[in-house]
């Protein structure tokens, strides 16, 4: 189980830092992907700066929980611009973050962990 956790910590690491570095760095194709949803690009930053946060909080075991849940409400925000876009297919499978980070959030309750 050990193994499971640290995997699905830097996936979600990995892929928090990655998302949220694309909508900082102003990426023409989320610029593109938030005009689709009807959403204005000046909320690019924000989302990607709370995925970045979430990211790096994550990585420390005293802030491992709140990292989780920022992640996931950062993932969430994004899935919910996926649906806006008239993509459900891509939106459930986009719900796969969200669930990892219930996953890190559960596991990092116990005063036990080490990770």
């Amino acid at each position: 189980m050990k193994y499971l956790f640290c995997t699905v910590l830097a996936i979600l690491v990995i892929l928090s830092l990655a998302a949220g570095g694309a909508k900082v760095s102003s990426m023409p194709q989320e610029i593109q992907f938030f005009k689709d949803a009807g959403i204005n690009a000046t909320w690019l930053l924000p989302l990607g700066s709370v995925q970045i946060i979430g990211g790096l909080l994550v990585v420390y075991l005293r802030t491992r929980r709140v990292g989780s849940a920022v992640i996931a409400l950062g993932f969430l925000l994004s899935t919910v611009v996926i649906f806006m876009t008239g993509n459900p297919a891509f939106g459930f499978f986009s719900l796969l973050p969200v669930l990892l980070c219930a996953f890190i959030f559960w596991r990092s309750g116990g005063s036990s962990q080490s990770l």
